[in-house]
């Protein structure tokens, strides 16, 4: 489904009752910028962005409230929505939407985006000398106050600490598919609901992957437009392309570009990027993602389509699967990563059954969900991924629930790699347990990330839809050799997580060996090129 609001374009009529629409379109045309081209450095504002100033503010109820109270809108870069922020910053902290003491806040990705952001709106006041009289600026707070009313307007970075005691009137939130800080996303959007006709309005590009919080908000924004959720108050605004397109075809650019029309971004650029990734898959995604607002279900360099992976979601039944043979594979953790035991179950027909076992220190959870944005405490709750006291795994966890597997299923290789396992493979050997090596070296998990891969794509790898072990699938990329075969997986930044795809390659890879109990150094197939790769 791709949502296109065609009434950004169409000139029909929009609801204005108490003319509040043409005094925000007032105050933004009364606006400067030292930029502008136009006569006495007039601020050019783009019709699209009329439109839809005019559709935020203009619907009212009789008492003049405003209907709208959440905005999304997802644009591409290059559309001047910095510029078009502040515009709004401005308007709800020294123009007609300003209240007494009011506090209005730009939420910018990083600190030297909040500066972006706060730059812009003193260009629109040190380009009017009524301005600069009116305001107060703070520089090293990135703050500007109203004199005559008090109402503030600050740029905040995303990764800083909102004061609770502020109430904001007005938030704006710039990228939030980069937002990795729920806890400001919390005290942003709590903070609104103290104070009544507040605004939230969060302006983005298209982002990767599910499990982080532009994702959640877009999906909710999509729905929305759609009409599966009545929600009058909430205004998605989302360009995006068809779900399948040809990210090469203009027409497609123009679609999901409002501004192309009116010169910006820079057509003759776009085209130049174009012809480069062509020839650069990374720029390629980088292209559909940032100029195209394609909202990408995966890496840079993905392992598999996403797609094709969530084919697999059908739930797992447990008890059926008790008579078959299964194979546990283990992967152990630093602080920073999760430990992950994994069951895998050939199903007779080439494919497999799985469950992974998440664990993480639990004094790392919020840590990591601020991290990567991704609902760790949830899934706590959930009982998706089991939290160990302290900030390191407690491996007594992980030996406990192996040997509870042991005991219900037939297990036939507990598959480890060696790198700090060597206690726990010695406890497990104790008890009598298949223990085996599976060292993570390029010569072993090639044949395992193909058996791996050939099982997804062939729709014979059922998951069960776990979404902790979907969100390590989503950021694992791969490092391919001279013959373009899958050496390794490997993530792009620190705190994401991969070890469920790693994990789910050791598992598939000895189950589809069948029944050797032998260590892979001691199996005639594996040779000693392979070792010493």
């Amino acid at each position: 489904m791709n949502i296109h609001p065609t009434w950004v374009f169409d000139k029909s009529p929009i609801p204005d009752p108490q003319g509040r629409g043409e005094r925000a379109l007032k105050f933004f045309k009364a606006l400067r910028h030292p930029k502008s081209v136009a006569r006495n450095r007039a601020f050019e504002l783009a019709p699209f962005w009329e439109r839809i100033i005019k559709r935020i503010y203009g619907p009212s109820d009789n008492d003049g409230n405003r209907q709208v109270r959440t905005v999304y809108i997802q644009i591409p870069r290059g559309a001047r929505k910095t510029t078009f922020g502040a515009g709004l910053g401005l308007l709800h902290s020294c123009g007609h939407e300003k209240v007494p003491g009011g506090a209005c806040i730009l939420a910018a990705t990083a600190e030297d985006q909040a500066q972006l952001a706060f730059d812009e709106a003193k260009a629109f006041i040190n380009a009017d000398a009524r301005f600069k009289r009116a305001t107060h600026v703070v520089e090293s707070e990135l703050q500007l106050e109203h004199i005559a009313s008090g109402s503030t307007l600050q740029a905040i970075p995303a990764e800083g600490d909102f004061q609770q005691g502020k109430t904001p009137y007005f938030v704006l939130i710039d990228e939030l598919h980069v937002w990795k800080n729920r806890r400001l996303w919390r005290a942003l959007k709590t903070g609104l609901l103290k104070t009544p006709n507040t605004l939230l309005i969060i302006i983005t590009t298209a982002g990767r992957g599910q499990e982080n919080l532009g994702f959640e908000e877009y999906s909710y924004a999509k729905r929305v437009a759609s009409g599966e959720i009545v929600n009058p108050a909430y205004l998605p605004i989302i360009f995006e392309p068809p779900a399948k397109y040809d990210w090469r075809d203009e027409k497609i650019w123009h679609l999901v570009n409002p501004g192309l029309r009116y010169g910006f971004p820079d057509l003759v650029g776009m085209r130049q990027a174009a012809i480069e990734a062509e020839e650069k898959p990374a720029d390629r995604e980088d292209f559909k993602q940032y100029n195209l607002n394609h909202w990408s279900d995966h890496a840079a360099a993905p392992f598999v389509e996403m797609s094709v992976y969530d084919e697999g979601v059908a739930p797992i039944d447990l008890e059926a699967l008790k008579p078959r043979p299964c194979w546990i594979s283990v992967d152990l953790s630093s602080n920073t990563d999760l430990a992950v035991v994994f069951a895998a179950w050939r199903d007779g027909e080439d494919g497999y059954d799985v469950q992974p076992h998440f664990f993480c220190p639990k004094m790392n959870l919020r840590e990591r969900e601020d991290k990567t944005g991704a609902p760790y405490v949830q899934w706590e709750r959930d009982g998706l991924i089991t939290a160990t006291p302290g900030n390191v795994v407690d491996f007594g966890a992980i030996e406990t629930a192996i040997a509870d597997l042991c005991d219900r299923f037939d297990v036939r290789e507990i598959a480890f790699d060696p790198y700090l396992a060597r206690q726990i493979q010695q406890k497990l050997l104790e008890k009598g347990l298949p223990v085996v090596d599976f060292r993570q070296v390029p010569s072993l998990m090639m044949p395992a990330i193909s058996e791996l891969e050939r099982a997804i794509i062939a729709r014979r790898f059922r998951h069960g839809g776990h979404p902790v072990l979907r969100f390590c699938f989503s950021n694992a990329e791969v490092e391919r050799n001279k013959q373009q075969h899958a050496v390794r997986f490997y993530k792009s930044k620190k705190w994401l997580s991969i070890d469920g795809a790693v994990a789910a390659a050791m598992a598939v890879s000895r189950a589809a060996a069948g029944d050797d109990h032998r260590s892979l150094y001691e199996n005639p197939a594996v040779t000693a090129e392979m070792l010493s790769w």
